[in-house]
């Protein structure tokens, strides 16, 4: 990392750690807030993703049983965040693992398992968040426990999970050191001074600026500090959707932003360097407040789509059968697109014949198809489900 990349500008100081053939140089984070000029191009930008997240908001508080959007959202996230730090997990392979079985015929070669455990522990971890907020705040303790969640049982599990850093990392490409690498983040003194601060402005109520720049500038901070030798990245955007229900910007965690970010993948990283280097704070807050909306949009339309489709699969079924199970077994194929029978049976508190014969009638409707060939423990997936939460 060269000093002379920053400005005068630098939303932080680099300071030189070490001496001699060792010696390198790492960034110190200011203090947030930074200053922001509020230019009217700015406002626009903020004005808009304010309306798409509310218009997101209204439609969460209208539904009936929000689980049948959280579900899906969550899991979808969590592939997306995934695949930014490398996996090539897609959210069929996550179904289909956690229906028992990963490796299915028709669907895309399958993942090493390994893949598929960090997305579940993503799904995990922010399952444990979000019930955590119901009784406390996000603070230092409380990233350190869904840090834990998230990293346990894979390849880096070996990295402190659930545990502040206690060396240096650096971001740079395989077999970088710290005099090589393209950013080196606080020293761990250094670091666990900013953490306390970044503590403190998660508890700040007399900040000035808007809810939606406190959050973009939130994550950049913890993206710059890179607390944990692992997983910085993945934390740093389970952090973005609990701070929305935290601040009851969302009444339901439906805003997800890994999608956009990986689709901008090169943009989103030029961005953080660029504060980090320029102070370039107005560039990022205009990107990411365009991910609000855009993410937002692309949200209410998913969840549109899973409503009607779901409104047409009940009307269907409830003029052809009696059963109530049937119209139960639709919104659990909603909730999540792959079942077994014995799996569907647990959760209906039925016998096997009983939710044999509901699967079988939404088999029979084209609704469902059985995915596996097998004779026993078959899959059945609702794949019309599955291309609304996946497409792109």
């Amino acid at each position: 990392m060269e000093p002379k990349q920053f400005t005068d500008s630098s939303a932080g100081r680099v300071i030189q750690v070490g001496k001699g053939e060792g010696a390198y140089w790492a960034f110190v984070p200011d203090s947030l807030p930074p200053e922001i000029d509020f230019d009217p191009k700015l406002v626009k930008v903020l004005a808009d993703a304010n309306l798409a997240l509310g218009e997101l908001a209204g439609l969460g508080r209208t539904i009936l049983n929000p689980n049948l959007l959280i579900n899906p959202f969550i899991r979808r996230e969590a592939v997306l965040s995934s695949k930014i730090e490398g996996t090539q997990t897609q959210i069929e392979h996550l179904y289909a693992y956690e229906a028992g079985q990963l490796d299915i015929p028709g669907f895309e070669p399958s993942p090493l398992e390994p893949d598929v455990q960090e997305v579940v522990n993503y799904v995990n971890a922010m399952k444990y968040g979000l019930d955590r907020l119901q009784k406390f705040p996000l603070s230092k303790r409380f990233i350190r426990e869904i840090h834990k969640i998230l990293m346990q049982g894979v390849r880096d599990q070996n990295k402190t999970p659930g545990e502040f850093r206690r060396w240096q990392n650096w971001i740079g490409s395989s077999g970088d050191t710290p005099t090589r690498a393209a950013f080196v983040s606080p020293p761990v003194e250094e670091m666990k001074a900013a953490l306390d601060e970044f503590e403190k402005y998660l508890y700040e109520k007399d900040d000035p600026y808007p809810l939606l720049v406190r959050l973009a500038c939130i994550h950049y901070q913890f993206e710059a500090m890179h607390p944990f030798l692992d997983g910085n990245g993945r934390i740093g955007r389970l952090l973005i959707t609990l701070l929305l229900v935290q601040w009851e910007l969302l009444p339901q965690p439906l805003l997800y932003l890994s999608a956009y970010f990986e689709k901008h993948h090169q943009k989103y990283y030029q961005h953080l360097m660029k504060i980090s280097t320029q102070g370039a704070w107005r560039e990022w807050l205009i990107f990411f407040l365009k991910g609000v909306k855009e993410q937002s949009q692309d949200a209410i339309s998913r969840a549109k789509a899973l409503q009607d489709l779901q409104l047409y699969w009940r009307e269907r079924c409830r003029q052809s059968y009696r059963s109530i199970n049937v119209l139960k077994a639709i919104d659990l194929f909603f909730f999540t697109p792959l079942w077994t029978i014995t799996d569907m049976q647990k959760v209906l508190a039925v016998d096997f014949k009983s939710a044999q014969r509901s699967i079988e009638s939404l088999e029979k409707e084209g609704f469902v198809r059985e995915i596996t060939g097998k004779k026993y423990r078959k899959i059945y997936a609702a794949e019309e489900v599955l291309n609304v939460i996946s497409k792109k």
